[in-house]
């Protein structure tokens, strides 16, 4: 019902409940802002650094939308006294939007992989290795960055209007957010209620507007007003940001002196906690990283349990056995002749297997489900038009008023005709009849999707999809020259936009995007396409994997963000530009970064390990025709076989209280190719997470404040020891 816009001498309180009941209005705030844009960029260079140093010690990267919303939130807070206007939960969706597609450039670009394969371990007889001038790297880096996110914007109707998939991390940011600047209605358990994620701003439109007339210079960045008759919400206690930032500062601080002292005492990065014996021999030690409890933290304890899993498995049980044996004669930690490197072929066979099984998951579901009625629809139309009416659809098809016949809302007929009559009108006057002072004008909105104007047009779309094709061709070729034919480059965009499609599906429903997985898959189907004899049937190998990698990465970057601003009634318009912002600028640091560390510190070595680099060049040699070590194909068929019956089975037990029980393959994988420090400081930020959680039920809030802390203390700080080992100052 629209409220009741009566006069203000009406003095009833008893018509109270019908004066304040309102339509839903469009969320107020500037949606762009050069300002969000700025700090959204320094939040993702802080990020950026943070994922390029994990990224090439152990491949891991994150997009850490939430910390970055929180940082954001932190900084406008503190200067909110000296703002024009205040920071509204839309503008904060912009922050994320800008320093998310900032931050996952050092992976969608390949630094943490596929680059250092490309650098480091292609033979002469490959081609390699390759070696790339600054520029390069920057056109190399800019060619990947655009595709994606252009590819992404026509999906955002099917998958989040449409099918409404539930993007958990999407709608987590969502929540925090809404929580950050107290507008979110708190559940139990501290979250909001998914019921509600379906309309725009439908976790938005419910509570009080953010800016109300009054004051603006307000200490919270949130006008004053005399309107309690208005319902309200329950909100995040006045000192919770503050005790957040706090705690932020701290654990950012704890991280960044331990990284410092691990310079001066690199015995800190590997304790012997299970002895000598097991330390020298066999590599378990334990990095005692707060970063990497941090990341263990945002895992959760399914993930970190499955990665341990994947530890024991692969270097206490098939490490030892391969080395006595006689199958890995060489050292335990060479990549060539030990076990280290014999391991990775199981690990890489386990990623195979669950990337067919899920991604062939994503891609027939659909078509189980809605198959046998689409047949009926067919036969249907052909019956009553013949040939014809499988192409030509009938004008009685159509709906007049709804776009989809799942709408559940009431249709404008089904309203009150003061409803329909409110919502007809572009623009009004809201009023409460105990407060005289006149609401800020407010548009009402009731529909499922943005308004088009705040919408990505359709000429936009279609031409910065056709423009970032040509420039992803182009700077492909730019960078490797005749090396990597013409064909292969226009096949790998193509494929990478069918796989991104899968991609962007499994994130939405599972919160994870393959992309290791879609990876590997196109270098398969690379290897069926160009023949084994060609000259650089690897770095071609290795082009196509990485392209399609960044084309889903990039996707599902920006859908995820797409969800938050869509719960939140962002416009899509502001934060895919925010997302091509910080690609750009993202690509271009993310080069100078990499470079930076590569001049700096020896790649592969000690700190930096690059084990997806030997993953990227294993799996290129593989499917290209070369070798494996002795007994490794009859593990690997093993272990494929088993993890492909796994993650049939976790497809269909997802939202089940036993799916968390069943190992993941990719998490087993990661933990079978990474060594045990990393695993083991990953799993304690699991039990952490359980404990907290589960165990004594608190919300998730500190939690994220304190993982991010530990993550960007770490991250940030290692310019220091960058810096401390650029100038060779000794260890100690």
């Amino acid at each position: 019902m629209a409220p009741d816009r009566g006069s203000i001498e009406d003095p009833a309180p008893r018509d109270l409940p019908e004066a304040v009941e309102p339509v839903r209005y469009l969320p107020e705030g500037q949606h762009f802002t050069f300002r969000g844009v700025a700090v959204g960029l320094l939040v993702g260079l802080i990020i950026c650094f943070s994922n390029m140093y994990f990224g090439l010690q152990t491949g891991w990267v994150s997009m850490m939308t939430m910390p970055a919303s929180l940082l954001g939130f932190g900084i406008f807070k503190t200067l909110s006294r000296h703002l024009t206007f205040p920071f509204s939960p839309v503008e904060n969706v912009l922050v994320q939007s800008v320093a998310g597609g900032m931050a996952i450039m050092p992976l969608g670009c390949g630094f943490v992989g596929v680059m250092p394969a490309m650098e480091y371990l292609l033979k002469p007889s490959e081609q390699g290795p390759i070696s790339l001038s600054m520029w390069k790297l920057i056109i190399w880096s800019l060619g990947l960055c655009y595709f994606g996110v252009v590819f992404a914007v026509p999906l955002r109707r099917q998958v989040i209007i449409r099918e409404q998939l539930k993007f958990p991390s999407g709608f987590s940011t969502a929540v925090l957010i809404g929580v950050l600047h107290g507008k979110g209605q708190v559940q139990n358990g501290g979250t909001l209620d998914t019921s509600k994620a379906a309309t725009f701003g439908s976790l938005a439109l419910e509570n009080r507007p953010l800016v109300l007339t009054g004051d603006t210079n307000d200490d919270d960045g949130i006008t004053d007003s005399d309107d309690d008759d208005l319902p309200r919400v329950d909100t995040a206690k006045p000192s919770s940001w503050s005790s957040n930032i706090r705690l932020l500062l701290i654990t950012f601080g704890i991280s960044g002196f331990y990284t410092l002292c691990t310079y001066f005492f690199p015995v800190l990065r590997n304790l012997p906690i299970f002895g000598t014996v097991a330390a020298d021999t066999w590599l378990w030690t334990l990095n005692p990283s707060f970063a990497y409890v941090g990341q263990g933290i945002i895992m959760g304890p399914s993930t970190t349990v499955h990665m341990l899993l994947g530890a024991i498995v692969g270097w206490g049980i098939l490490s030892p056995l391969a080395k006595f044996r006689g199958w890995a004669p060489g050292s335990i930690d060479d990549w060539e002749t030990g076990s280290k490197g014999w391991i990775v072929w199981t690990s890489l066979a386990i990623m195979l297997a669950d990337a067919v099984i899920s991604l062939g998951y994503i891609a027939f579901n659909p078509l189980f489900k809605r198959g046998s009625s689409f047949l009926a629809t067919v036969k249907w139309r052909f019956q009553q038009d013949g040939p014809r009416g499988l192409f030509v659809r009938r004008p009685d098809d159509y709906i007049a008023v709804r776009g989809s016949e799942d709408d559940s809302r009431p249709s404008i007929a089904a309203r009150s005709s003061e409803d329909a009559n409110s919502l007809s009108s572009p623009v009004f006057e809201r009023r409460n009849p105990f407060n005289p002072q006149p609401v800020l004008p407010q548009r009402p909105w009731d529909d499922e999707d943005a308004p088009p104007e705040q919408s990505v047009g359709r000429k936009t779309v279609s031409i910065g999809l056709v423009i970032s094709v040509l420039f992803c061709i182009a700077s492909i070729h730019i960078t490797f020259g005749n090396l990597v034919p013409l064909y292969a480059t226009v096949i790998a965009v193509l494929m990478a936009m069918i796989l991104s499609i899968m991609g962007v599906r499994a994130l939405g429903e599972t919160d994870l995007n393959p992309v290791s997985g879609i990876s590997k898959l196109a270098q398969l189907f690379f290897a069926l396409i160009i023949p084994q004899s060609h000259k650089s049937s690897v770095l071609i190998n290795l082009v196509a994997g990485a392209v399609s990698e960044a084309g889903a990465l990039q996707a599902g970057d920006l859908m995820q963000d797409l969800k938050t601003g869509h719960l939140l009634g962002a416009a899509p318009k502001a934060q895919f530009w925010g997302q091509i912002i910080g690609a750009t600028v993202g690509a271009v640091v993310s080069a100078l970064i990499y470079r930076l560390y590569t001049a700096v510190y020896e790649v592969p070595g000690d700190l930096f390990q690059v084990p997806t680099a030997f993953v990227w060049i294993f799996t290129a040699r593989l499917v290209t025709g070369k070798g494996l070590p002795y007994m490794a194909r009859e593990f690997a068929i093993g272990a494929a076989i088993i993890f492909a019956i796994f993650t049939a089975l976790r497809a269909k037990a997802i939202g089940k209280s036993w799916h968390a029980y069943i190992p993941g393959g990719i998490a087993v994988a990661v933990g079978m190719y990474n060594v045990p420090s990393f695993t083991l400081a990953r799993t304690i930020g699991g039990l952490m997470n359980w404990y907290w959680r589960i165990y004594l039920g608190k919300e998730d809030t500190p939690l994220i404040v304190l993982a991010s802390g530990f993550i960007l203390g770490e991250g940030f700080l290692s310019i220091i020891n960058l810096l401390l080992q650029s100038s060779q100052v000794p260890h100690l």
